[in-house]
């Protein structure tokens, strides 16, 4: 986070006006995965240090995701930021950010965010907003565990082809996140870009765990700035194939069962394999109980109060699976 804090910083005093962007933040009610996506006609050649569209991003891993665009404000990202993690939720912090804009109303109505995040209970939580005054075609798609949004794009279609491609893809939440973004590879889609020949200038893909910390994502890829014509979408696309052919899948060496689910007072743990760790942790991110495991059945008793956990189980040196746990008191 001492990254983004900086870019905030040094960027303080800077509006990046008409931020042409059309982006993506969802969460996996799975896996507890968190992710963030898009792209835009700001890169980091015209607003160095910006590091291109990918300013826009912020994830809290285990909390939530926020988008913050046009016309593009650090303390609006700041206060978002602070403001989910006081605690209030996605439609609480869009009427805070609205009625606490540092240009008062006639700010408001030219900004856009898009806020993903889990409840206290595990439950997804999604919301955006798109001021009136933000530069058309603006618009914005919300579903239970996502959000969509863009300004000054082709038309309606862009984020209608998003969605679409974001709910017919299957895998990982990663996969459907790079799925979105290829429905608003057209060229134009954010219409500066119109006369480069390409969809946007600048493209980002960002998910994480819940475990991982803040400057520790499991993906960050961002491509900042490409020399004219290049499609930002496709190198990001490739970066993620290669990414993707040089992780290790979850799932290809580590399984575990939990019985009963939901469970009370204690749960079983069962893994084929030796060497193994289990974490539990709350939708907040923090870690309640931790043990080593033997091969075969383990009964754990965590003392926990009543909610929705991540057991994730770790075998060295990559594998890690995790489930979502009922706990009853």
């Amino acid at each position: 986070m001492k990254s983004l804090y900086f870019i905030l910083f040094f960027l303080s005093g800077i509006q990046l006006t008409a931020q042409h962007t059309f982006s993506i933040v969802a969460v996996d009610t799975l896996t507890g995965e968190i992710g963030s996506a898009g792209a835009s006609c700001l890169d980091d050649i015209t607003f160095p240090g910006s590091g291109g569209a990918i300013i826009i991003s912020d994830i809290l891993p285990g909390r939530g995701a926020i988008h913050t665009q046009s016309f593009w404000l650090a303390a609006n990202q700041a206060n978002a930021r602070q403001k989910m993690e006081e605690g209030l939720s996605p439609e609480e912090i869009l009427l805070w950010l609205k009625q606490n804009d540092p240009e008062g109303l006639f700010g408001a109505q030219k900004r856009q965010f898009g806020i993903v995040d889990f409840d206290p209970q595990g439950n997804p939580r999604s919301a955006a907003y798109t001021g009136n005054s933000c530069f058309d075609w603006k618009g914005h798609r919300t579903g239970p565990t996502y959000a969509i949004q863009g300004n000054i794009l082709l038309g309606p279609e862009i984020v209608d082809s998003m969605e679409a491609r974001y709910l017919a893809a299957t895998g990982t939440l990663a996969d459907r996140l790079m799925a979105a973004l290829q429905g608003a590879n057209v060229v134009g889609a954010d219409t500066r870009c119109t006369n480069n020949g390409t969809s946007s200038l600048s493209a980002f893909l960002r998910v994480a765990a819940p475990t991982d910390e803040d400057e520790q994502l499991m993906l960050d890829l961002n491509v900042a700035s490409l020399p004219a014509g290049m499609e930002p979408i496709d190198s990001l696309q490739t970066l993620y194939n290669e990414w993707k052919a040089l992780s290790v899948p979850e799932t290809a060496a580590l399984v575990f069962h939990l019985c009963p689910n939901p469970a009370k007072d204690q749960v079983m743990v069962s893994v084929g394999q030796p060497d193994c760790r289990v974490e539990i942790f709350n939708t907040l991110g923090k870690m309640t109980f931790s043990s080593r495991l033997a091969q075969g059945d383990n009964l754990l008793q965590p003392q926990m109060p009543r909610g929705l956990y991540w057991v994730i189980i770790h075998q060295p040196p990559f594998h890690r699976q995790s489930r979502l746990l009922v706990w009853e008191e």
